[in-house]
Parts: C-alpha cells; structure tokens; sequence
C-alpha cells in the first residue's frame, strides 16, 4: 500500500470534510464582515463538495474504474489552493492572493475529468 492509497485519500477527505464545516461554522457565528463571511463559506462549500467527490472516487475504484485513483490528488490540491486562497484572503491576506483561486478551480476540472475518463472503465452492464 502506497503513500496515496484509497485508505489514505479517505482519511484527507475526511480531514478536510471537517474543516469545511469548522469555517463554515465559523463564518456565519464568529465573523462580522459580509465580504469575509461570503469568502469563508464559498470556500466551505467548494472544500466540502471536492472532499465529498474525494470520498466517490474510492467508490469508482472499488467498482473497478482504476482510473480514479488520479482524481483525488486534484480534488485535494483544488480545495488548498482555491478554498485556502480564500480563506486567507477573508483572515486578512493581502487581495493579490486571489490569483492562486482560479489554479485550485483548475485543479476541480482537472479532478473532475479524470473522473469522467474513469468513469469509462466500469463495465456498462
């Protein structure tokens, strides 16, 4: 079993699943400023449904679509570039970190392709 195996890409879902609802959480009870909060639950949302597709890619490969094993690592990397870009943008960072957002929104299309082309190697039955 490998650094990156299903056991492993569940247990990073799981992590950042928790971390979605914590700064969900701490956005609508904990932070005044609108521009703040829209920033920290934009990045919630995008952060839980990315770990949520993390946790179907496991799925896809237990059904035997191999190729899927490829699409957490994008999931993963989208939600610290383009949720963490915001989250630290609404914590104080200085704006230019919004260039980092749109590399994590690539790295969701990424995921997301690969999982179609996975999707591909289960039998249609």
């Amino acid at each position: 079993m490998g650094l990156w195996s299903r056991r492993n890409w569940m247990t990073l879902a799981a992590t950042g699943g928790f971390v979605a609802v914590a700064v969900g959480a701490f956005a609508a009870h904990s932070v005044s400023d609108p521009r703040a909060q829209d920033l920290l639950r934009t990045g919630s949302m995008y952060g839980f449904m990315h770990t949520m597709a993390t946790l179907a890619c496991a799925t896809f490969m237990q059904v035997g679509a191999r190729r899927a094993r490829f699409a957490p690592a994008f999931f993963l990397s989208g939600v610290v570039l383009f949720s963490g870009s915001l989250y630290a943008m609404a914590l104080g960072a200085p704006r230019w970190m919004g260039i980092i957002t749109p590399l994590g929104g690539l790295c969701f299309l990424t995921g997301w392709a690969i999982l179609g082309w996975a999707a591909r190697g289960v039998d249609p039955i």
